[in-house]
């Protein structure tokens, strides 16, 4: 079996690479991966220590949020879409069309 101190360490590095994602990219595909990368090393850990205790408690909120990050990802995809169409650009700098 392996211990649970390496999915802790392989969720911090995943976790790592995506918060270096979305503080260094530009492109707001990239950081939408990034973030989702991010939630995905959190769903590591509530798996991981799901599995430690024996219980599945872990495993039904890691489905959860699948579900929900699923649907975050389909509007999140859908409004860049159409700022891309509007501004014909993907540089989160130059995304200034809310701010008054």
């Amino acid at each position: 079996m392996v211990p649970v101190s390496y999915y802790i360490v392989l969720s911090a590095a995943l976790f790592a690479v995506g918060l270096v994602g979305v503080l260094v990219r530009r492109n707001v595909l990239v950081v939408l991966m990034a973030v989702e990368l991010m939630i995905n090393a959190a769903n590591l850990n509530f798996i991981a220590f799901s599995n430690l205790h024996g219980n599945y408690t872990g495993f039904v909120l890691v489905l959860f949020v699948i579900g929900v990050e699923a649907a975050e990802l389909a509007i999140a995809l859908t409004v860049i879409l159409a700022y891309y169409r509007h501004r014909e650009t993907l540089d989160g700098d130059k995304m200034t069309l809310l701010k008054g």
